[in-house]
């Protein structure tokens, strides 16, 4: 059976490229997300719910963006509410979750009852560096939890930059694509791994 996912990909791409930009989607393959992300020349978006595929898509084509769409099998719940850079799902004060795409439902579901503001991405390219800032120097401690399809420090780099004057720790808990499309992402090992490394 195909995914909601891949269906809202078959239901909005359009049936030849227009204007200047190339959109190109990807379903679950992290090496080619990693090789996406690391290219300045494109947009990253990576739409964590069949809704936001459908908006990315058409959005990168009315802009005319060089665009790639990273593609899961999972999706989250519900689709969150298009905004510009990183959004604040939950307030907290002992650290930062950035959680990537699909990964905010088991992220939510692994930081429950933790002090933790947690952070919602959907376009990871380019890279909301006021919006982690801002929660950053908001909360009591200066730890951020990267959460996320990619291979293991995709956006590490980002978030040294964003922090370079922010003494800061961070654990990336990027997670493992196969070739169904699955993250593999454990929400019993992310709740743990947080737990261990909050101070």
């Amino acid at each position: 059976m195909q995914s909601d996912m891949l269906l809202a990909v078959a239901e909005t791409v359009p049936p030849s490229p227009t204007g200047d930009g190339s959109v190109v989607v990807g379903y679950g393959t992290v090496e080619e997300l990693t090789r996406f992300a690391a290219d300045p020349n494109w947009t990253l978006h990576v739409p964590g719910h069949p809704v936001e595929v459908r908006q990315a898509i058409l959005g990168a084509v009315r802009r005319g963006e060089r665009a790639y769409v990273h593609v899961s099998a999972e999706s989250n719940a519900e689709p969150r509410a298009a905004t510009e850079g990183f959004e604040l799902v939950r307030e907290g004060l002992a650290g930062v979750v950035l959680a990537v795409g699909a990964t905010l439902d088991p992220v939510l579901r692994a930081t429950a009852g933790l002090d933790l503001a947690v952070l919602y991405a959907r376009t990871l390219r380019p890279f909301d560096e006021v919006g982690l800032r801002t929660a950053v120097l908001a909360a009591d401690h200066a730890d951020v939890v990267l959460v996320g399809p990619g291979l293991p420090g995709t956006s590490a780099r980002h978030v040294a930059e964003t922090l370079v004057h922010v003494p800061h720790r961070l654990l990336s808990l990027d997670g493992r694509g196969g070739q169904d499309g699955r993250s593999g992402l454990d929400e019993e090992a992310v709740a743990g791994a947080v737990r261990d490394f909050l101070r």
